[in-house]
């Protein structure tokens, strides 16, 4: 098994070509989650996103103070944000492929919850005003990224709104266990979502107050052109 962080090796890519590569990808880093849902939940549900929640909402643009956003929540997991949005007042439909996850979102935040992965994506056109994508775009592979950009941009309305927050990294595919990630920089992450029809508005590093090293996070956003 190619150790964390770490890249995958020529043979290794040379094998990840075809629809069921992909999906035996995506499969295991499902099962993964579905194995560990409830250590998951307890580990992450006091994690402080508001910064990442805010960045969303705030470049959305909206006719009155006060108005409310049709969200999707992209890897929703068990449904800390999608609850945190519809407390909020906003309209939140969670997007998840761990089938527990699904579960778990829809008992704890009382939204619909979707149950989809990055390679059967099946999204109502012109529907949200925002995607919310935290630390979840990174699971999906490498060679079926841009076709999961342009879903959630053909999703998003006409000048709709896409966060994605994903481990900074030096793009490189790997393997942590049984669960697969894709590490980009800046100008790359850039690369894919301007092809696929955004436009950045802006990004940052998280955590803040700490120096760059420190910050393995790269958050942005992006509207649709």
């Amino acid at each position: 098994m190619v150790p964390f962080g770490s890249t995958i090796t020529a043979v290794m890519k040379q094998t990840i070509q075809t629809h069921q590569d992909l999906q035996s990808l995506t499969t295991q880093t499902l099962d993964y989650y579905n194995q560990r849902a409830e250590n998951f939940f307890a580990g992450t549900i006091d994690h402080d996103v508001e910064q990442n929640m805010m960045a969303l909402l705030n470049h959305i643009e909206a006719e009155e103070t006060g108005a409310v956003f049709s969200i999707l929540d992209v890897g929703c997991g068990p449904g800390r944000d999608l609850k945190a949005f519809s407390e909020l007042g906003h309209v939140a439909v969670g997007l998840e492929g761990a089938e527990r996850f699904a579960e778990m979102a829809r008992d704890y935040s009382g939204c619909e919850v979707w149950q989809q992965d990055f390679l059967e994506l099946d999204l109502p056109d012109n529907h949200f005003d925002g995607v919310f994508a935290n630390a979840s775009l990174f699971h999906a592979p490498r060679l079926a990224l841009p076709n999961v950009l342009l879903a959630l941009n053909a999703t998003l309305k006409s000048n709709g709104v896409l966060f994605s927050s994903n481990p900074r990294g030096n793009n490189t595919e790997d393997l942590s266990g049984s669960r697969y990630g894709a590490y980009y920089d800046l100008d790359t992450w850039r690369d894919y979502m301007v092809a696929a029809g955004f436009v950045e508005l802006m990004h940052y590093y998280r955590p803040s107050g700490v120096p760059r090293e420190q910050q393995p996070w790269l958050a942005s956003v992006w509207r649709k052109l």
